[in-house]
């Protein structure tokens, strides 16, 4: 079910070992990966100390932009979660004094509850 609901835009779990492997060129020396999540191409790692949000461009996903988001400059979030008629979920992440956040879209799902509550957990846990 996790490579069907990834097609289908749900966000599903990654192994935390996998991530570690795939990271491990951009980590730092004391970083460990304590949750990710896997949306078609992209990805939201939550680290011991940030949150990456990884989008692979293009066709065959070569290039592919690391946003690294240090937990203490979340300002706020929302998530936004899909409701009958629309299945699109959303997350929004405030950054420091910007007033436009970081928005991605997701799929409806049971996991944008995990998404909420490993965020919360990390900006909330001092981090």
């Amino acid at each position: 079910m996790g490579l069907l609901s990834g097609l289908f835009g749900n966000a599903s779990i990654v192994s935390t070992e996998e991530m570690m492997q795939q990271l491990e060129p951009i980590l730092a020396a004391t970083e460990i990966v304590e949750l990710a999540f896997q949306l078609i191409r992209d990805q939201f790692v939550f680290t011991n100390k940030r949150l990456i949000l990884i989008d692979k461009q293009g066709l065959t996903g070569h290039k592919v932009e690391y946003l690294s988001i240090p937990y203490r400059s979340i300002t706020r979030f929302s998530i936004e979660t899909a409701g009958h008629f629309d299945m699109d979920a959303e997350m929004k992440i405030w950054i420091g004094s910007d007033s436009m956040p970081i928005t991605k879209e997701l799929r409806g799902g049971d996991n944008i509850s995990a998404v909420q509550k490993a965020l919360a957990t990390a900006i909330f846990s001092g981090h």
